[in-house]
C-alpha cells in the first residue's frame, strides 16, 4: 500500500535538489538515503536529504540537474508500506487507517470518516454526516479518542462542528446600527 509522504516544490540550486513538502511524520526515515519513493508512477532513490530554511532539500539518484528537476514540481511522493505496519508513534495514524472508521459523538454513531485533507499547519478529518461533507480538524481538543481497532473515533461536543449551520455566527453579534 502506498502513503504520501510529501510533495514536490521547486528545483532548489542547479544540481538536481528538491523543495519537499513533508507529509509524514516520519522524514528521517522516509528520506534515508538510499530509501525509494514512488513519484508519478516511477521509483525514486534518495541520494541526499537535508533541511534549509524551514523545507526539506532532497536529491535523487534519478534526478541529475536542474532540468528534471522542474519537471517533477508538484508532483506527490508516496512510499510503499505494509497495510500491517503502524508509525511509532502511538498518536500517529496513517490515512488508510483512518478511512472508514465510525465517528462518534458520546455514545452516538454521527457518521464516518472518510477521507484526509493534509493541510500546511494540520490534518482535517473529512466525515461524511447524513449526506454531507464535514471538515474537523484533526487535534486532540476535537477528536479526543483514536480507536482504530474498534473502529471508531470520538469527536468533542462542541457546537457547529457536526453541523456547521448551529455554529455561533461573529458576524451576527455585531450591532451595525
Amino acid at each position: 500500500m502506498q502513503v504520501v509522504i510529501g510533495r514536490i516544490g521547486r528545483a532548489h540550486g542547479i544540481r538536481g535538489e528538491l523543495n519537499v513538502d513533508i507529509r509524514t511524520d516520519e522524514p528521517e526515515r522516509r528520506f534515508a538515503p538510499g530509501s525509494s519513493v514512488v513519484c508519478g508512477g516511477r521509483t525514486l532513490t534518495v541520494k541526499q536529504a537535508r533541511h534549509h530554511g524551514g523545507r526539506l532539500v532532497v536529491s535523487f539518484e534519478e534526478v541529475p540537474d536542474r532540468n528534471a528537476a522542474e519537471l517533477l514540481h508538484g508532483t506527490v511522493l508516496e512510499a510503499e508500506v505494509d497495510p500491517q505496519d503502524t508509525p511509532d508513534d502511538p498518536d500517529e495514524f496513517y490515512d488508510h487507517q483512518l478511512v472508514g472508521l465510525e465517528v462518534r459523538s458520546g455514545d452516538i454513531v454521527v457518521g464516518t470518516v472518510t477521507g484526509l485533507v493534509h493541510l500546511p499547519y494540520q490534518d482535517t478529518l473529512a466525515v461524511a454526516i447524513d449526506g454531507r461533507e464535514v471538515f474537523i480538524p484533526f487535534v486532540t481538543e476535537l477528536v479526543p479518542v483514536v480507536d482504530v481497532a474498534g473502529g471508531f473515533v470520538t469527536v468533542a461536543d462542541v457546537e457547529g462542528l457536526l453541523d456547521p449551520a448551529k455554529a455561533e455566527n461573529a458576524a451576527s453579534d455585531i450591532d451595525t446600527n
